[in-house]
């Protein structure tokens, strides 16, 4: 069970420092959940079970870390740096993470240029492009 204190204040830490930085508080940000599993296919149940939520989902990658093979991959959002969204994603995803015995390694996110006008995403603005998820 994850001590949802010690996460509160990791995100409250994360959204401090960006913003100590000059990242933008008024931008959204790509919110990237990360988990670890040693099964692909209960990971691969996981992640369907967190689209079927909303969320988007970065394609696995097999790693390796001491001589122990994992697969990784990353729950997606966009929203506003809150770290009350945040935690509702967290007490939202932590179930499905814990019922698959996947690890939940943290969440991270991206700095926002206030100053820019470019939008890193694309033009569109959109993080991932939805032509990579349309059958062919």
């Amino acid at each position: 069970m994850y001590d949802m204190n010690q996460l509160k204040q990791e995100t409250d830490e994360i959204i401090a420092n960006l913003l100590q930085d000059g990242s933008d508080h008024d931008a959204l940000y790509i919110v990237e959940h990360h988990i670890a599993h040693h099964d692909f296919d209960k990971l691969e149940k996981l992640v369907v079970d967190a689209y079927k939520l909303g969320y988007e989902i970065s394609e696995a990658e097999e790693i390796e870390e001491d001589g122990k093979v994992f697969f990784v991959c990353d729950i997606v959002s966009e929203i506003k740096l809150d770290a009350n969204i945040i935690t509702a994603q967290q007490k939202e995803l932590l179930p499905l993470i814990e019922k698959s015995g996947a690890e939940y390694e943290g969440w991270g996110t991206y700095f926002e240029d206030p100053n820019s006008d470019e939008d890193e995403y694309g033009e569109d603005g959109e993080f991932f492009d939805d032509e990579e998820f349309e059958e062919k």
